[in-house]
């Protein structure tokens, strides 16, 4: 899809600005129009995008300004779903869990103003981010369907017409966040390869999943039959253990190499992002590694991400010029 060697880019989320998170709050209490948050969102969006421009990154995100929890927002634009109330997902985060009661599918696009607006900023290509069917399910009650597997398809069909819309609207990198795939490989990994299967039939834009954190090797080279062009995978969390996993099998799909550590206040160094992508390159050519975070950087302040992604910008033209040196 581009020329430039290890294309940068982030995995969606970004830190909302504080005036943004304080709207959110007085729009729940009622204290706000909702028409004003939309506004404050936008403004937000248009300044990640400036950012990211400012930064260098080749591939931006909107950065996912109006969204909270990454399945919530999907579960509460479509029909069949109810919050079934807050539930921990780690430390002293929380989110809405949905409950699915009725048939799920979508009312009409999800996420395709947004996408339309963050595009119309910027010259440079925007990726349409999208929650997986299987993590939709994963992270949400089943109180209507017979089985599971019947959710997570019925799922899969509507996050397909998102991304088909998507694409028609121009969208030319379509990422399909499945951070959940990997909760219980044994059982039904299966279904997962023949949700992804139906969501990205017949697109032509450049697909992703991002699988983030969790017990990698056990779906792997399983995961290889994903129906996408890259997966997106955290390794510098531990140091690139799993380069030794991907020696063989060959990882044979591009990579989204994570390099930045999310859950890290420290900003990496130049050298670190160097000395990643130098140690990726034993095991995967340079043609299939696309350069990013671990995952969605919303945890961190704008000052570390700014410096995070600056480090990465840095490291990986470093790395350029290796490789034509």
């Amino acid at each position: 899809m581009t020329a430039t060697a290890f294309p940068t880019t982030t995995v969606g989320s970004l830190p909302k600005p504080p005036y943004l998170l304080e709207a959110r709050r007085k729009v729940s209490r009622r204290q706000l129009d909702p028409a004003e948050l939309r506004r404050l969102e936008r403004q937000a969006t248009e300044e990640w995008i400036r950012r990211q421009e400012e930064i260098g990154l080749d591939i931006l995100v909107d950065g996912e300004m109006y969204r909270g929890d990454m399945v919530a927002f999907f579960a509460e634009q479509m029909d069949g779903f109810e919050n079934a109330g807050l539930v921990r997902s780690y430390g002293n985060r929380y989110y809405p869990k949905p409950a699915v009661i009725a048939p799920v599918g979508r009312r009409g696009p999800l996420t395709v103003d947004w996408f339309r607006f963050a595009q119309g900023l910027t010259a440079r290509p925007v990726k349409g981010m999208l929650t997986g069917p299987y993590t939709i399910a994963e992270w949400s009650f089943n109180e209507y369907y017979p089985t599971r597997r019947e959710l997570v398809l019925e799922l899969a069909r509507a996050v397909h017409d998102e991304a088909a819309d998507l694409e028609r609207a121009g969208a030319r990198y379509i990422q399909i966040d499945e951070p959940a795939i990997h909760t219980r490989p044994d059982e039904d990994f299966e279904l997962a390869v023949e949700a992804m299967e139906i969501v990205t039939r017949g697109l032509g834009a450049y697909t992703v999943t991002h699988v983030c954190y969790g017990d990698v090797p056990r779906i792997y080279p399983a995961m290889l039959r994903l129906a996408v062009r890259q997966i997106d995978l955290a390794l510098k969390n531990d140091e690139y253990a799993l380069l030794q996993t991907f020696r063989s099998p060959r990882f044979t799909k591009d990579i989204g190499l994570g390099v930045i550590d999310a859950h890290s206040h420290r900003a990496e160094s130049a050298d670190e992002v160097a000395d990643g992508i130098r140690r990726t390159l034993e095991v995967i050519p340079a043609e299939q590694i696309y350069v990013s975070p671990d995952c969605g950087l919303k945890t961190r302040t704008a000052d570390e991400t700014i410096a995070k992604l600056r480090a990465m910008v840095e490291g990986t033209a470093r790395m350029r010029r290796e490789l034509a040196s």
